[in-house]
């Protein structure tokens, strides 16, 4: 019996709208709705999630902790219809929630009725988490790129999915076990290795990163799970470019990385090689020919986002190949340039977060 058919048993059995949700909030399965339905509920089931406020809410009245059903009154501001609580503990430890919309009808003899229903709603999840916990304790072998060390990892995940890695924080225990299911977790120093699906990959980046208060990387989406290694690969080096380039911070997403997808992948020599080619160029004249290249040689949208008159922004540009001897007509000459340009900005993040990681 899966999670959804023993939701709806629990709700046939009480006459109760019933939800059934992991420890983080994120909804599992729902019973088609018996009688009135309020806002949250509706916004469980259409976001998958309850939403920060309403989740504080009920875990202001101890449901991560209680041993039984936890009754919540209703609260009109937040559109909060009283209902109870059964926290679905196994061994000791609560790994979800079922929510079952109460107008007074749900004694706790009518609850006693389905206890047998919850155990196992709580067991199911409980083997879930351990199968998961399993797995993530092999998800660096299954990123890695030794092949025989993938194929010793029992996969049974299904696809597609993302690869993230954030950088981690010394002293900081990230609260993983909140993640959503279906996200497989690694903590480690320098970095934690995450495997989500797809779709959530991003939030997921946004929701660790802001645990550690540091950077992270997404990397591209993989139908074969098997193939999560090259979506590591990615986020790895989309990592970087959060780190070293301020625009791309603080969670830098593969696939919205442009050229700095290859830049990210050159050894310092080799950036500082494509660096040379605007060495010329510093400070004012440099962020000039910057933002001119940005915006595809258009000088009345450079100059807007530059803040300056036009002629002042011909004066810059003018100078700017007097000093490095380059024709900013020609297309070459601009490629070489823009390359030169982000590739010393990469080779400055470099430096300075090779800096701040040594003190």
């Amino acid at each position: 019996m899966d999670l959804q058919e023993i939701v709806d048993d629990i709700a046939r059995i009480l006459d109760a709208s019933a939800t059934l949700e992991d420890r983080a909030f994120q909804l599992l399965a729902y019973a088609a709705q018996s009688g009135d339905i309020d806002a949250v509920r509706r916004e469980s089931i259409l976001r998958r999630r309850a939403s920060d406020e309403v989740r504080a809410y009920f875990e202001g009245y101890g449901v991560a902790t209680a041993a039984g059903p936890v009754r919540i009154p209703a609260d009109r501001g937040l559109g909060v219809l009283a209902r109870v609580c059964v926290p679905l503990r196994h061994r000791g430890v609560t790994y979800g929630y079922l929510w079952l919309l109460d107008a007074g009808a749900l004694t706790d003899q009518r609850l006693d009725a389905v206890a047998p229903l919850v155990a196992r709603a709580a067991a199911t999840l409980a083997q879930e988490a351990r199968s998961r916990q399993d797995l993530g304790v092999r998800l660096r072998d299954l990123l890695s790129a030794d092949p025989e060390v993938r194929a010793a990892v029992p996969l049974d995940l299904s696809g597609p999915v993302a690869a993230v890695a954030v950088r981690t924080a010394s002293g900081v225990v990230a609260p993983l076990w909140t993640l959503p299911r279906g996200v497989l977790a690694d903590a480690g120093d320098p970095l934690t290795a995450l495997l989500a699906p797809a779709g959530q990959a991003a939030a997921v980046a946004a929701r660790v990163q802001g645990m550690y208060g540091t950077a992270a990387g997404v990397g591209g989406p993989r139908e074969d799970p098997g193939e999560a290694w090259r979506s590591w690969r990615e986020a790895t080096l989309a990592l970087r470019a959060a780190q070293r380039v301020p625009r791309l911070a603080p969670v830098a997403v593969w696939a919205d990385l442009g050229v700095h997808r290859l830049l990210v992948r050159l050894s310092p020599a080799e950036l500082a090689d494509l660096a040379a080619e605007a060495a010329a160029l510093s400070g004012e004249l440099a962020a000039t020919v910057g933002a001119y290249l940005d915006q595809g040689g258009r000088a009345r949208e450079t100059a807007a986002r530059l803040g300056v008159h036009r002629q002042t922004l011909y004066y810059r540009l003018a100078k700017a190949e007097r000093v490095t001897g380059l024709d900013l007509d020609d297309g070459e000459n601009r490629l070489v340039l823009h390359l030169g340009l982000k590739a010393a900005e990469l080779l400055a993040g470099d430096r300075q977060g090779a800096r701040q990681e040594a003190r």
